[in-house]
């Protein structure tokens, strides 16, 4: 039921909750309102504006359990708000950017405990896209780097002034960092434009420098990548990013590792594989050929009547395993080459064993023709 002409509306009523409320379904009744009734998305609207200062009236009385109580008990008789019903208007008494600073942190503005001169920063964080070999990536390496990284200017020690004496506050701010603005009853703060917000501003900079205390510079770095990254692994290395302003402690330097492709392995999380050509007759009779694996070439038997495709495993010739004293295993799978130049020699004696082995000594034709014959008649 509306209130009457004159009469205030009941706190609950206005956030659209009930007594039984609690603190944080009660800031997200109070965050829903005053957006839809906050002034900057309603300009020159007085209801909207009314509303507003309304729920911010029973939100800052409800949110604190004392008043709460309070007025539970007596209603607005027993819990007067000083600064919404006086005869000045105004907000006599409350902080407007604690109430919203505490709900929209940085939406409408400088929250609580957002001002204040900020003496120092810190350092940006940089990237690098460092490309390593497969078998680097494998073992681990420790390769050195150039890194664009700014430097402490030599010229005025760092200070980013020609005498040493480094920032004073900033005269525009008075040293806070924040612009205070009035729009009707509501106050709003905003970065100050002179010092970008840090309080601070060098009266006299270095020339070298232009007052950022810094220089362009490039610096070495030995990276030490640990065995077992992969393609887009990043090691971080802390405090080798930029140097901070003002003395504030430097940021990190994040190496994000590329592999180069191999030419004989591929890799699929710590097992290794690869494919060996091998030759008719190897297949047919076995034999021990020479594999390529990452710690060199080792002896692998191949069985007699080893078919093309086949797979063999070399445990423990893998990739070594992250932080870890594992490795994963190493596949080779076998590709039986037939032979496209023969001489008259060789074609000969092939005939001779085609003619003296029949169809039994290829069980897997057999059987696949004997499937088909099966089906087709």
């Amino acid at each position: 039921m509306p209130a009457a002409a004159g009469q205030k509306r009941d706190y609950y009523e206005v956030l659209g909750v009930q007594k039984t409320v609690s603190a944080q379904e009660l800031k997200s009744a109070f965050r829903k309102v005053a957006l839809q009734y906050h002034p900057d998305r309603n300009p020159g609207n007085q209801d909207a504006e009314e509303k507003f200062k309304e729920a911010s009236e029973a939100y800052e009385v409800l949110s604190d359990p004392e008043r709460r109580a309070k007025y539970d008990r007596f209603g607005h008789a027993g819990n007067p708000f000083e600064g919404f019903g006086g005869a000045g208007g105004g907000f006599q008494g409350v902080n407007i950017n604690d109430i919203f600073g505490e709900i929209f942190g940085d939406i409408f503005g400088g929250g609580r405990g957002g001002g204040g001169r900020r003496t120092s920063t810190r350092g940006a964080d940089l990237r690098y896209n460092l490309e390593i070999t497969f078998e680097e990536a494998a073992f681990g390496s420790r390769p050195k780097v150039t890194i664009p990284r700014p430097k402490k200017c030599e010229t005025c020690s760092g200070s980013g002034s020609k005498s040493g004496a480094g920032p004073r506050a900033c005269g525009t701010c008075g040293g806070s960092g924040e612009l205070r603005y009035t729009q009707g009853f509501f106050a709003v703060s905003r970065p100050c434009g002179d010092c970008g917000g840090s309080g601070a501003v060098v009266p006299d900079p270095c020339t070298r420098c232009k007052g950022s205390g810094k220089v362009p510079s490039e610096e070495v770095i030995e990276v030490a990548i640990p065995g077992g990254v992969d393609n887009g692994t990043r090691v971080r290395l802390a405090g080798m990013g930029e140097p901070g302003d003002r003395g504030g402690p430097p940021g990190d330097l994040y190496v994000t590792v590329i592999v180069k492709e191999h030419p004989l392995f591929q890799r699929e999380e710590y097992e290794v594989f690869c494919e060996v050509p091998i030759s008719f007759t190897h297949a047919a009779l076995g034999a021990k050929i020479d594999v390529p694996t990452l710690d060199g070439k080792v002896k692998m038997t191949i069985p007699a009547g080893t078919q093309s495709g086949k797979v063999f495993r070399l445990k423990g010739k893998g990739i070594p395993h992250l932080h870890s004293q594992q490795r994963g295993d190493q596949h080779v799978r076998v590709v039986v080459e037939t032979p496209t130049e023969l001489s008259s020699k060789q074609r000969e004696l092939l005939e001779k064993l085609a003619e003296l082995s029949g169809e039994e000594s290829h069980p897997q034709s057999k059987s696949f023709f004997a499937k088909v014959k099966e089906l087709f008649g």
